[in-house]
């Protein structure tokens, strides 16, 4: 099993696999020590089982043709949990796959369980136990041995004809519109881009006054772009917990930057130190009116307990019906949401998980239909009103 490990083999190898109505496709990456996921290795395989090995490290390589290929709408690029494959092609080429097909999600619709994972999908599906010893292989060091490229060669190998058997089942099931609509949100450019400005929504801590919030604005934006520009994990410039004592105590001199415990000893005096110190200045010297205003705590009129219980009954009784997982269809927060609000802006209430379980709930709410158990079974029954 050979690398290809030049743009001409790698262009012509896309040809290949451009005649095919679908490609498989896989990478292998390392992102432990750095922002950005350095993309290791890309494995292609077509409909006949033809395996196809990019090695995006070798010198001089261009994988415009490769990018070409997933860009090509006459082709469906079958990925396992597409997210991370997708963000990295995203941030490398600035453009998304189209169309995907990610079998994790088709699983999930077609009764094998919630995200369940790439060896339990093939085990299931063709009996075969994949080998996961090279599972944290470093991708990056060469030369690879030909039992790290037959490892990594079996995840697309493998992943046809689950593929296969998925799309034959929604089709069959009539639920081909419902990974489209998955697949809608998986390719599209809000799901990846995340502007420094915003970062500060990825923390979990809470602002409490608004000069704090701006605080944590600013400083969670500083640390994204300066992990981002030095391709760094974003712990490396600044811990989260360092952010929120910052914003809490707001130093503005290095000697009260240094009481701050979660920073090491001399962290003041260093270019991080001083730029953290410009930001606390700037923010004690904004005046009241150019601050943010605190968002407001959603309020949410609080559901009857039984409420929430007789849908999480119903819910369980739907993804049993139709072969869905629950945690696909709703998760706790719809129920909570759904049973005290009809209108909530929830999935459960759009598309097809409304279609099987939203309107559902709310013509339970309604009293129009009802819940009876018949033996050991429960039923879902239209209720009849004089």
């Amino acid at each position: 099993m050979k690398l290809i490990k030049d743009t001409d083999k790698l262009k012509d190898a896309c040809e290949k696999l451009a005649a095919h109505p679908f490609v498989t496709v896989d990478t292998e990456f390392l992102r432990d020590t750095t922002f950005w996921a350095k993309l290791c290795l890309i494995q292609m395989a077509d409909p006949d089982g033809n395996e196809f090995l990019v090695d995006p490290l070798a010198e001089g390589i261009d994988l415009a043709p490769f990018f070409t290929l997933m860009d090509d709408e006459r082709v469906v690029k079958v990925f396992h949990a597409a997210r991370q494959d997708i963000e990295i092609f995203y941030n490398m080429n600035g453009s998304l796959p189209h169309p995907v097909f990610d079998t994790q999600v088709a699983a999930a619709v077609c009764g094998f369980g919630e995200s369940v994972s790439y060896n339990q999908l093939v085990k299931k599906v063709k009996g075969v136990e994949i080998d996961k010893s090279h599972r944290f292989t470093d991708w990056s060091r060469r030369p690879l041995t030909d039992k790290q490229m037959r490892y990594a060669a079996a995840d697309v190998i493998h992943l046809i004809e689950p593929y296969q058997q998925l799309a034959g089942m929604l089709e069959e099931n009539e639920r081909t519109q419902w990974i489209a609509e998955e697949m809608k949100i998986l390719t599209s450019e809000d799901t990846y881009r995340m502007e420094p400005e915003d970062a500060w929504k990825r923390l979990k801590m809470r602002a409490r006054k608004p000069r704090e919030l701006e605080a944590m604005k600013q400083l969670a934006a500083w640390r994204e772009r300066e992990a981002q520009s030095r391709n760094v994990p974003r712990g490396r410039i600044i811990k989260d917990d360092v952010i929120y004592e910052v914003c809490v105590q707001q130093p503005d001199t290095p000697e009260a930057l240094a009481h701050i415990r979660a920073l090491p000893r001399g962290f003041e005096r260093s270019k991080n130190g001083e730029a953290i110190l410009d930001i606390v200045r700037s923010v004690k010297a904004m005046d009241d009116k150019a601050l943010p205003k605190m968002p407001k705590a959603e309020r949410r009129a609080q559901a009857h307990p039984a409420v929430v219980d007789l849908l999480k009954v119903l819910l369980k009784q739907v993804s049993e019906d139709k072969g869905v997982a629950s945690r696909m269809i709703a998760t706790s927060d719809d129920i909570d949401a759904i049973a005290s609000d009809d209108n909530a802006d929830v999935a459960a209430l759009s598309g097809w998980r409304r279609e099987i379980y939203g309107d559902a709930a709310l013509r339970v709410k309604r009293g129009e239909i009802a819940l009876a158990v018949d033996g050991s079974k429960l039923q879902i029954i239209e209720r009849i009103r004089d």
